[in-house]
Order: structure tokens, then sequence, then C-alpha cells
């Protein structure tokens, strides 16, 4: 059916709910519908909320009955990775042992998108505990399948939920971010993705216990929307921006900026650190920068952008540092197998002692203190999200030459996590039947120049999904 109501976007969905056009019932159970037609060949939800979901919609079509104001994203369906709590379902990291590990309450970002009228629908598949590589392959529920292309990777760890949205089982989808996790995800799948500045989201990680976890975690690790337009990724943002009492992290800061004077520069490095970058990628770069161009912005090629090198340096030897410790427990919760990814990681870089560690925390100041002016100069940056296109299933995990290509060709979502500025993903078109996609990095809390020139591009190129996994065809 063309008229099939999960083929609207978010802020479609929401508008005709909150204008009595369509019912919440209606909307859910055109999603639910949707899931079942798509997902056995998809496998990107895992926990089906159905009943849930419907119970949800009922209330808000009683609420509109009532008279009450519906909130921004009223009776929109979104998945939610299966790392991020959700009251009364399993938190299960996709492996065994937490299959019954049932979430007291909401996720902040979960209790956000929900107070702003939006209906979880399901959990969405991840490496099995984030871990097991950037493929979305868990323990518990098997591989998720890039709708374009099943022998291609539909990147992760949110993996699950770019699959989810990118066929219309869902509007909306939550992942998080800690190096290209979100972003990935968008290119692969052909949507749109925003990891934000550290602290403009509220989050709290604490899914096994009471402990908070170490620094690497405490500033890397960023939730953020996945969308099949920049509008909707606009309309979540401002949904999920702001405080909670459970993260003091998240900061006050106004979701808009002040306007800048005159055009807005932007900074493009097609190949950061001068790696190596596909010919597909590099002309979605270019396609973007005349886009942009085209559209008033004042875009510079410059020869790279501050300290890339040392940045994933600095960025392996903390994370692994922090990691070590629990190493041997969570290997064994990966199995074999599972293990291989974090296992080569591991044994490349030592943990880093005491004296050591602490000056790795001064460098990261240092190399973000270099980004602020990289993005005073220029308050926009424009590169790849990944300099390849999207890469065969368990690449990353196969051998040391693998994961060395997949850690390289994602460098600039790593590095943009490195120094916690925010950075949208944004489709720009197919090439070879694979889609493409540019990343728009900003200053720190200024994710409103990245979605202001993400929704320039779209504008420009357009947007790519909702589309059919059986044939890869466009649906709309």
């Amino acid at each position: 059916m063309q008229d099939a109501l999960w083929r609207l976007p978010a802020t479609a969905q929401a508008r005709a709910v909150r204008h009595a056009e369509v019912s919440a019932v209606e909307l859910v159970d055109s999603h639910l519908e949707r899931i079942a037609e798509v997902n056995p060949r998809a496998n990107a939800v895992t926990q089906l909320l159905a009943e849930r979901a419907r119970e949800a919609a009922a209330r808000t079509d009683r609420r509109r009955a009532a008279g009450e104001v519906l909130g921004p994203l009223a009776g929109v369906p979104f998945t939610v990775k299966e790392s991020t709590a959700v009251e009364g379902a399993a938190t299960t990291f996709g492996t065994e042992r937490f299959r019954h590990l049932v979430a007291p309450a909401d996720a902040p970002p979960v209790a956000r998108l929900r107070a702003a009228g939006a209906i979880p629908i399901g959990h969405s598949n991840i490496p099995t505990l984030i871990l097991a590589g950037m493929h979305t392959r868990s323990e518990l529920y098997g591989d998720t399948v890039n709708p374009w292309d099943p022998a291609r990777t539909p990147g992760g760890s949110s993996g699950g939920d770019g699959v989810a949205v990118a066929t219309g089982m869902a509007a909306l989808g939550l992942g998080n971010d800690s190096g290209g996790s979100v972003r990935i995800p968008a290119q692969f799948c052909g949507v749109a993705g925003l990891k934000p500045t550290s602290g403009r989201f509220p989050a709290d990680h604490r899914v096994l216990g009471p402990d908070d976890p170490g620094p690497a975690s405490q500033i890397l690790v960023t939730d953020g929307p996945l969308a099949r337009t920049v509008a909707d990724l606009r309309l979540a943002y401002e949904v999920l921006a702001g405080t909670d009492p459970r993260d003091p992290r998240a900061v006050p800061v106004p979701a808009y900026g002040e306007p800048l004077v005159g055009p807005v520069k932007v900074a493009v490095v097609a190949d950061p650190g001068g790696h190596g970058v596909h010919p597909a990628i590099r002309a979605a770069v270019e396609r973007a920068a005349g886009a942009l161009r085209d559209a008033g912005y004042d875009v510079r090629e410059v020869p790279d952008v501050p300290r890339l090198d040392e940045a994933l340096d600095a960025y392996g030897r903390i994370t692994v540092t922090e990691f070590a410790a629990a190493w041997p427990v969570v290997r064994g919760l990966l199995g074999e197998g599972g293990d291989r990814y974090i296992a080569m990681a591991m044994e490349r870089t030592p943990p880093a002692s005491a004296d050591e560690f602490m000056k790795l925390m001064g460098a990261w100041l240092n190399i973000r203190r270099s980004w602020a002016e990289f993005l005073d100069a220029y308050p926009l940056l424009l590169g790849p999200v990944f300099t390849e296109p999207p890469v065969e299933p368990g690449l990353e995990s196969r051998d040391r030459a693998g994961r060395d290509r997949v850690a390289s060709a994602m460098r600039l979502c790593t590095v943009t996590s490195f120094v916690g500025v925010p950075a949208v993903a944004v489709p720009t078109g197919v090439a070879d039947g694979l889609p493409t996609g540019v990343q728009i990095v900003g200053r720190a809390f200024r994710e409103d120049l990245c979605l202001a020139a993400a929704q320039v591009i779209e504008n420009r190129l357009g947007t790519l999904t909702p589309i059919d996994p059986r044939t890869g065809a466009g649906a709309g």
C-alpha cells in the first residue's frame, strides 16, 4: 500500500496523530504489520513490545479525545538498542547471560522520548555486549541484515536501529555512539544519525549495577537518534536535549545558539590523515560540498583535521587501559569467536601504567583544545563517516588486516567522539547499489549548525528510505 502510515516521516506521523487525522493505535498497528512483514528477513527488532505499544497508543488517543495537548512526538514508534533500558523489558546486551535482566525504569533518553509522546515498539539488535565487532551480530539474536545487500553489514553497534528505521519498522531509532556506532549504521543503511556533544543528552548506562564506569566510558559514549529525514532528527534532538538529575554530566545549554556572522565556514577533508578513501566516498563528500557551496556556505578544502593519528593512539590506549581489568570476565561472556575484535586490540595496545595514564589524560585535553581552535576557525567540518562503502559482515573480527582496515575507515568517527564534538550523518545518494553518506561535524554544543547544514545536503540530494529488504529497491 503506497499510503501505509509507516512510510510517513516521524514529523508527519506525529502531526497526523495530534490533528486526529489518524489514531495512535492505527499508527502503531501499521508499524507492527510492517515488522511482521520484513523483520523475519532483516532481523533488526529483537524484543517486540507489541501489546505495550498498543496500550500506550490507546492512552494517547484517550488523551487527545479528552482535549489534552499531545507532545511533539505523539504516537511515533521508536526502537531502542538492546543495551539501553526500557522499563519492564530485558536489557540483554544480546547475550544469553542477561536474557532476564529486566529494567526497573526507562533510561533517561527513553523517558524523554516517551514524555514527548513517542512509543517504544521494540528493542533492536547489537553486536554481543556491544563489543563483538562493528557488525550487528549477537549471541542471543543472530545477524541483522543490511536491507540494501545481505552480503554487506548494516554497521554497528546500533545496526538494529539503522535497519529498523531504513525499512520502515520504526520512525526513529535510539542508539548510542562512542566512535561511530550511530553514524556508521546511518551511512550503511541510508538514513540520518546524530552523535551529540558529550553532555548534551542525559544518560545513565549503569545497567549492570550501581557503579559508574571510568572516564573513557563516561565521556565517549553518547546516546543519539537515527531517522529517515533531517527534520525528524531535529525533532528528536529537541526532545532529547536537556538535563536530568540522574546525569550530572548533562548541562543546561540552549538547543540553538546565536546565529553566526557572515557565511558559515566549512572545512572539507575527504581523506582524514591521508590514509586513503574510496572513490565513491570521495565523490559523496564532493557532492555534499557542492550543495553547501551553492547554498551560500563558505566551503574550503583544508589539508587535514588536527592531530588525527595522535588522537587515535590516545583513544586506543585510554580505552584499553580502562577496560583491561574487566577483560577476563568480559571475554568469557563474549565466548569463542565473539572475543576476537577486542582481543586483537588488547594484544596490540598494552594497558598504560598509572603515570602513563595520567599523561594520556593530559594529552586528551590538549587534543580537545586543538580541535576547539580548529572549529573556532571553521565552525563546521565536512568529511566521510566511513571511508569505504559498506563492507562484508564480520570483516573487523576476521583477522588483523580486516580489523585494521575497519579501524582506519572509521577514523573520523573515532576522533570526533574522542574530542566530544557533535556530528550529523546524512545520506548523499547511491553508488553501485549501496548508500553513501557524509558527516557534518561542528563546534561543541552547536548541533543546530550541523543539522542546518545536513538539511541543505538533504534538500539537494534527497532521502533514500524507506526501502524493502527483499529487493533493496526504493519503497517510496
